[in-house]
């Protein structure tokens, strides 16, 4: 099931002016600076202080499978935050996101309608408003669900509702996310 906060992250990654540090040793090194001291980087990755320090040696260089993920996932978050706010400022007022999925929509609609479930590829345009419920929502720390209650909104009035021109009172149910990229 794909993560609409992870999916908000790597949309924010094709606005980065200068590539992301690749080695364990410049990940940590980036880490400390941002942080102030190895003890909140140790707890932020859940490992000892003295292996942070090791790692910023050199003593250290590959790091296990999952504290990789971390340690990058980590980095990336906090990469060129002046860039990321400058490009989602742009996408909540100017530019709206493009949401493109293979998620089960299913609806709550008038009898006689087929409101069964099932699987859709959708591309979609939203515009700046949803963008900005949606920034603002992951910055606030909104739940997984939430942050799929703004997107399935989004997709209904936009993709369903035609912005109100067809199937008014349509409600779209957004689950079973197989695939979710995000652009801004």
């Amino acid at each position: 099931m794909a993560d609409i906060g992870d999916s908000l992250d790597e949309a924010d990654a094709e606005h980065f002016t200068r590539p992301v540090p690749k080695s364990a040793q410049a990940q940590m090194r980036f880490l400390v600076r941002q942080l102030k001291g190895t003890r909140a980087v140790a707890e932020l990755l859940g490992i000892s202080q003295r292996t942070v320090e090791r790692y910023i040696k050199g003593q250290l260089k590959h790091p296990r499978r999952d504290l990789a993920a971390r340690l990058h996932r980590e980095v990336r978050h906090r990469w060129q935050p002046r860039v990321r706010a400058r490009a989602r400022q742009r996408a909540a007022t100017i530019a709206g996101i493009f949401t493109s999925t293979r998620a089960r929509f299913g609806f709550t609609a008038a009898p006689g309608t087929s409101d069964d479930p099932r699987v859709r590829y959708i591309n979609q345009a939203l515009p700046p408003e949803y963008a900005a419920r949606l920034f603002a929502a992951h910055e606030a720390g909104a739940t997984e669900a939430q942050l799929q209650a703004i997107l399935a909104e989004g997709l209904g009035e936009m993709y369903f509702r035609d912005r109100g021109r067809r199937a008014q009172g349509l409600l779209v149910e957004f689950t079973d996310i197989e695939q979710l990229e995000l652009h801004y």
